[in-house]
């Protein structure tokens, strides 16, 4: 029992983790694994190990409606009619539906309303019930008891009609004699209802708002936009509700409702005027856009190790105020990005999301642990479908143990989505989707803010350094120039040194950078330049004395120059 409790637990938190993948910060997805960890045993592990290592790379699905299977046409169409009727009726400015909870304690004090009303619907019958009542068990004495009728009848007779309790003196009473008294009795009734009625009609308003109201028109459908996008507007749109369908799994009902739910959120949360508050910069170096993937999208960075700064630490999550800061300041950055994109059929709809566990505070900080799932619960529910792929970089032995384990509790379709790299394994990672060149610096690439010489259209070059050899690179010279070029070596602890060797043959070498060792700690570019008006070369040389390949990237540029 003990077992599926755990196995049962770790698969609820497990369904959360699977809808946070989209858009979730590093910090966020980080710490809702975390809770799967006491959940999940290592024998699930063990029988499933080979299966996660054959996970199949994300292949995003085409937008183009022509191109869906049938059964998503279909489903897209309804989906489509749902939302035209839902705007009809003006559903989309409607609040969310009250919790359950809140639900049940409405019926009892509806029940008690009705309670209370009850007694006043009855008094009117009360009366001639009550004597119809008492005339019928009358008659019931009269036949027991068989008496003959009293000569002094008649003068009770009218004390019946005048009140009811008389009925009780005299029993005997013919049915006749009662029948009549019951209708004497029971006749006021319907005599003073024509005066209600009559006290009713008087109130003009009730039979003129009436046909008033009929006479207006239906109000006009509502106008409803996400992301700058009406809901019902041609191909764009076609491309936002494939989002919420794939994000449900193609189930219309679920996908309407979680539209309903994102648009209303968004009015509530004031989205488009978040768009342009100043929440400062602060945090532009933990969570920053930077350059594009080989197949386009752009990529979004997040560095969870920068809150190892106390300082900023506090400044960030000091107290509610500022957690709520963080909040709006993360809402208002995912959706500038997504203000970015494409959401034409063949554009480029979602993004690449780089997380770095370098230094990540990770568990141990509590209140970091609460912002990020707030946030979480709020991307996962209004974010559906922008990551294309989610790559760690910089995870620890302790993390890529953790994901083996929670792995066989994972769809395919998540699984194919995310990718892990060690510290040493990082940089080739990057360079598998991102091109070198638009790899910032302190990720292993070429790329620097302020970059003056190269633009993210010069391409890198990337060349392997076996194992104690000597590599070098020539960069031709034909004509007067000043040449430029870029060198990196993943994890250096290399020799470099540059020179000129001239074309003729009585020209002497030029050493342009003497050789000098780079150790591994310096995570650097070395840019280098040569001015010269005669034909020749540039010769790099790196020379790798360790017993590990190395990975070097490099690129060029001539520019003319005058004297």
């Amino acid at each position: 029992m003990a077992q599926e409790t755990q196995t049962a637990a770790a698969e609820e938190v497990v369904v959360e983790k699977e809808r946070a993948e989209e858009a979730a910060p590093p910090a966020v997805v980080e710490e809702k694994q975390a809770e799967v960890v006491e959940a999940v045993e290592e024998p699930k592990v063990e029988e499933k190990e080979a299966k996660v290592t054959q996970s199949a790379s994300f292949k995003e699905e085409s937008n183009i409606v022509g191109e869906l299977p049938d059964a998503q046409k279909k489903a897209l169409e309804e989906l489509k009619q749902l939302i035209q009727e839902a705007l009809n009726k003006h559903e989309f400015s409607a609040p969310p539906p009250p919790p359950p909870v809140k639900e049940k304690e409405a019926e009892p004090s509806a029940k008690e309303k009705k309670e209370e009303d009850k007694p006043a619907a009855e008094t009117e019958e009360k009366a001639p019930e009550k004597v119809e009542t008492e005339a019928a068990t009358h008659v019931e004495v009269k036949e027991e008891e068989k008496t003959p009728p009293s000569a002094e009848a008649p003068a009770p007779e009218t004390e019946v009609v005048e009140k009811a309790p008389a009925v009780e003196e005299d029993g005997a009473k013919t049915v006749e004699e009662i029948e009549e008294s019951v209708v004497a009795v029971a006749a006021p009734p319907p005599a003073e209802k024509p005066e209600e009625t009559a006290s009713s009609s008087v109130e003009p308003e009730v039979p003129k708002d009436e046909p008033k109201e009929a006479e207006v028109p239906p109000p006009p459908p509502e106008e409803v936009s996400i992301w700058g996008i009406p809901l019902l507007a041609g191909e764009r749109s076609d491309v936002i509700l494939l989002k919420f369908l794939r994000a449900r799994d193609f189930k219309v009902k679920d996908a309407c409702s979680m539209i309903k739910n994102t648009a209303i959120w968004r009015k509530e949360f004031g989205v488009e005027s978040l768009l342009e508050e100043d929440l400062g910069n602060e945090l532009e170096k933990v969570v920053f856009m930077h350059g594009f993937d080989k197949e386009g999208h752009p990529v979004c960075y997040n560095a969870y190790g920068e809150f190892q700064n106390k300082e900023l630490y506090q400044n960030t999550f000091g107290d509610d105020e500022k957690r709520s800061k963080f909040l709006r300041w993360r809402i208002q950055f995912l959706e500038k990005s997504i203000r970015k994109l494409d959401f034409s059929p063949t554009g480029i709809s979602t993004i690449v999301q780089v997380n770095d566990l370098k230094n990540s505070p990770g568990f141990s900080k509590k209140v970091l642990r609460q912002a990020t799932n707030d946030a979480l619960n709020l991307l996962q529910d209004n974010y559906p479908e922008f990551v294309a792929k989610q790559v760690f970089i910089n995870v620890p032995w302790w993390y890529l143990a953790f994901n083996i384990m929670i792995s066989p509790f994972l769809t395919q379709r998540t699984k194919s989505k995310f990718i892990f790299a060690s510290p040493s394994k990082s940089a080739d990672i990057l360079f598998r989707y991102i091109a070198p060149e638009q790899v910032p610096v302190q990720y292993g690439g070429l790329s620097r803010e302020g970059e003056q010489e190269f633009t993210d259209a010069d391409a890198a070059t990337e060349d392997i350094i076996k194992p104690a050899t000597k590599h070098t690179v020539e960069f031709p010279i034909t004509e007067k120039c000043a040449l430029v070029w870029k060198v990196r070596v993943v994890g250096w602890d290399v020799n470099y040194g540059a020179e000129f060797m001239p074309t003729a043959e009585d020209e002497y070498t030029v050493i342009v950078s003497k050789t000098r060792k780079v150790g591994p700690a310096d995570e650097t570019v070395i840019s280098d330049s040569f001015k010269t008006g005669e034909a020749g070369k540039i010769v790099l040389t790196i020379d790798n004395q360790t017993t590990k390949k190395k990975k070097l990237l490099y690129r060029s540029k001539a520019k003319p120059y005058s004297d």
